[in-house]
């Protein structure tokens, strides 16, 4: 995916099995945040600042949905650990993610590995994809403030 495209109208079911679509986000700017693993550094620092920022980021316009490989289960307890207020979806067949371009080989601790590669994707009112923020790019602990600049 890049900017210009339009984003896919099904993204997949939360951590409560709903189904979570585009058109659920008509009228507001989506920010759809691709992350590896429940309960990691990154990926935990990631969550809380789009959490911290969540108010803000509402009051500009935008809603927030996060999606990772990891089960229903799994996001349930990520979310209630760090309180988190959004959608988290349970991508575990790599739909999305291979859909959107963040699935892919990296290289962890020196390996090829495939995994999810950490995307953020700003997706406009319309459903097309506005801005990307890819790898480094993500600054995981501003995230949100980034976001808003």
């Amino acid at each position: 995916m890049k900017v210009g495209d339009r984003a896919p109208e099904v993204l997949g079911k939360d951590e409560n099995g709903k189904e979570i679509r585009l058109s659920d986000f008509q009228g507001r700017k989506l920010v759809l945040y691709f992350y590896p693993k429940d309960n990691t550094s990154g990926c935990t620092a990631e969550a809380c600042s789009l959490r911290d920022g969540f108010q803000e980021l509402q009051a500009k316009g935008y809603e927030v949905v996060g999606v990772s490989k990891d089960s229903a289960a799994s996001h349930q307890k990520f979310k209630a650990k760090h309180q988190l207020p959004f959608p988290l979806i349970a991508d575990v067949d790599h739909t999305l993610l291979e859909a959107m371009g963040a699935w892919g080989e990296k290289t962890m601790y020196g390996k090829k590995v495939f995994g999810t590669i950490r995307t953020t994707f700003v997706i406009d009112e319309q459903g097309f994809i506005e801005r990307i923020f890819t790898g480094k790019q993500v600054n995981t602990k501003e995230h949100a403030s980034q976001l808003l600049s």
